[in-house]
């Protein structure tokens, strides 16, 4: 048996190296005709992994194996036919970003460690905010998802606005908002009653005019409004609240905006998502999620604050013994800016794509989704035993069946039975609603027209 030392000779690094490729080319090959969803036997394939850790060396074949069983027992979220959720398409050059940084294994915590590294990721952060039309004091930092970003968005804006006092701070979202804004007020030490649900209009987007008055009920009762939080597409029908007249209010009132952009801000590299996102430029804070929109693996998020100074101030803690790394300069700390101290070098998996492939392929990316969206609702349409209730502002198309709850969940179990696509269900308005969200890079008009049939096929079945 082949023993690999924790520092193996070239030709040992070489030949690992060799079998987790070739683990990688036969993966991607073969996700075309990879089903959409596999997890027949998962629980009984899981048992694999409790074994306990051995004394001695494994072989590295059996361990891929175990991984590759892991990965077919699986939701496959690379794969063309993945729209459940919001998916991400895990560029490969992005994978080689993540095993280059881990390789290196350079601290970027803080700019003296690794001046060049860390400045890579201060520009690819810097071109994210430029997206935004930012200005020049604006920082931001990557994270790993949008969670934290929404959390350290929440933080700052009330560290901005409150300072030590938020017992009646109040912060405005609507029933679409994602779930990890909810979690974030509670985390960041404000009541569960400080979140406000604001009404919004038939098309799912915040109601602006219903803000207002809201928060000016608010205030005669002694509350104090501070953040409201619109989304740059919701997870459930990538509805787009009215920005600019939600920072409008949010100017009168004196409350920060929080744009949660974590599906939807990569589209703003599109001419018709600036068309649709008029107005986050203004917004104090964006939240983005690269590992949905901008196809790359899971854990790339990313915060932009319009003033970085109120994100520092709100993140920034001391320590002896940091002493020796030297105080920010032009390059930031990125560690007085983020809840976390150690943490991997992320700018690699994104910085290497855009470099690798350019900014335009990103954009054509985008755009041919947002063009898949429109044949799949056009097709869903036209089909009799449909309502398709919400024509699209991203890449979600919601529906269901006419004959009702109990109709439109048979309707999904036949459409997932099928394994060529896989969606996600929702409740909107107390109603069960299916979803198919398009951001992968591997989806195709092939797979969408596919999935129309699909559709088509087990609609008629169920309501035969």
């Amino acid at each position: 048996m082949t023993r690999y030392p924790l520092e193996p000779s070239v030709e040992e690094m070489r030949a690992m190296g060799e079998a987790a490729l070739r683990f990688v080319e036969r993966f991607i090959e073969e996700l075309p005709d990879a089903a959409a969803v596999d997890v027949a036997g998962a629980v009984e394939a899981a048992a694999r992994v409790e074994e306990p850790m051995p004394e001695g060396p494994g072989r590295l074949e059996d361990l891929l194996d175990i991984v590759r069983l892991g990965a077919d027992k699986a939701f496959n979220t690379t794969g063309p036919g993945y729209l459940a959720y919001i998916p991400g398409g895990g560029l490969y050059a992005a994978a080689l970003g993540e095993f280059l940084a881990m390789a290196i294994n350079r601290y970027v915590g803080v700019w003296a460690a690794a001046p060049v590294l860390v400045n890579l990721e201060w520009q690819t952060v810097r071109w994210l905010a430029d997206l935004f039309a930012y200005p020049s004091q604006a920082r931001g930092i990557l994270t790993t998802g949008g969670s934290l970003s929404n959390l350290s968005a929440v933080v700052t804006a009330r560290h901005a606005l409150l300072g030590e006092n938020f017992r009646e701070a109040t912060v405005y979202v609507t029933d679409q908002t994602h779930a990890s804004v909810t979690k974030s007020v509670t985390l960041a030490g404000l009541p569960p009653r400080s979140l406000r649900l604001v009404r919004r209009d038939d098309q799912l987007r915040m109601d602006p005019d219903a803000l207002r008055a809201m928060v000016k009920e608010d205030r005669e009762r002694g509350l104090r409004p501070f953040l409201v939080v619109p989304s740059a597409g919701t997870t459930n029908t990538g509805a787009i609240d009215p920005l600019a007249d939600v920072v409008s209010v949010a100017r009168e009132e004196e409350l920060w905006v929080h744009v949660d952009g974590a599906y939807g801000g990569p589209f703003q590299m599109t001419e018709r998502g600036r068309s649709r996102f008029r107005g986050i430029e203004e917004a104090e804070s964006i939240a983005l999620d690269p590992h949905k929109a901008m196809f790359l693996p899971y854990g790339t998020g990313a915060l932009l604050v319009r003033d970085g100074a109120r994100l520092r101030e709100a993140h920034t803690v001391g320590a002896d013994y940091l002493q020796d790394l030297g105080t920010e300069q032009e390059i930031p700390n990125f560690t007085d800016y983020s809840p976390e101290l150690s943490r991997s070098f992320r700018g690699l998996g994104l910085w290497l794509p855009l470099k690798l492939h350019g900014v335009a392929a990103f954009r054509e990316g985008l755009d041919e989704k947002l063009d898949l969206t429109a044949v799949l609702y056009e097709g869903l349409r036209d089909i009799p035993e449909l309502e398709v209730p919400w024509e699209p502002q991203l890449t979600v198309v919601a529906f269901r069946s006419r004959s009702g709850d109990d109709a439109t969940r048979r309707l999904l179990e036949r459409i997932n039975a099928s394994k060529r696509v896989f969606l996600s269900s929702t409740m909107i308005d107390g109603r069960f609603v299916i979803r198919a969200c398009i951001v992968s890079h591997r989806t195709h008009r092939d797979r969408i027209e596919e999935a129309i049939e699909i559709v088509r096929a087990a609609a008629r079945a169920v309501d035969s």
